[in-house]
């Protein structure tokens, strides 16, 4: 459908205008709220992640993208809701225990909120106590850990650890980011993965989830 196509570019170009006009023209068109967030928007939000990738686009430009998607998300909200559709999935996400840089944190949680996730955000300088009662408590798919600071990455081995110890380790994927993290990294405390950018997390938690 040609106003499919239509989002999906303003979502590239990042025109929150665009984005949030055109969607609520579908929806008077009565497209359904599904076909414009996995046709147009997760579409889009994938070209983002490539044109990241290849440093094309810069922070900035997956913000504006990250703020494009909520604005769109606010308009089907509630058509999506109305027709009983789940969340694509549950997160629960924060910075680890000594860091308090949340910008990286914001977007990613931006994006999944916008790829249609359901986001708890525990903030920054989050203990592992809390990140586990979290855990136990909302039952997410997944649990999103992010840190800037190269010493405070070892507090995301304390979380995992603690999950092992309540028997919840195997209840919840774990994802990990930040500027010192790598997938060596991940393999060596056991995250289930790490995502460099927020567009290839989406990419890689959607297929965890089978989406």
């Amino acid at each position: 459908m040609e106003i499919l196509k239509s989002i999906e570019d303003a979502l590239v170009k990042r025109s929150l205008n665009e984005v949030k006009e055109l969607t609520q023209k579908a929806l008077d068109q009565k497209i359904s709220p599904e076909d414009i967030l996995n046709k147009a928007l997760i579409k889009g939000l994938d070209t983002i992640g490539k044109l990241y990738e290849s440093q094309e686009i810069f922070v900035p430009e997956l913000m504006l993208a990250g703020m494009a998607m909520k604005e769109a998300l606010t308009l089907l909200k509630p058509h999506l809701e109305k027709s009983d559709v789940p969340p694509v999935g549950k997160m629960v996400i924060g910075t680890v225990a000594g860091d308090v840089h949340d910008v990286g944190k914001n977007i990613v949680s931006m994006v999944f909120t916008g790829s249609g996730f359901q986001v708890t955000d525990l903030g920054l300088d989050v203990a592992a106590e809390r990140f586990v009662d979290a855990v136990e408590k909302e039952k997410p798919d997944v649990l999103a850990l992010s840190c800037l600071y190269t010493p405070t990455r070892l507090a995301m081995k304390d979380v995992i650890q603690m999950l092992k110890q309540k028997k919840l380790r195997n209840k919840v994927k774990i994802i990990i980011g930040g500027a010192p993290i790598d997938q060596n990294f991940a393999d060596l405390i056991g995250a289930d993965g790490y995502a460099p950018d927020p567009p290839s997390g989406v990419k890689k938690v959607m297929g965890w989830l089978g989406k």
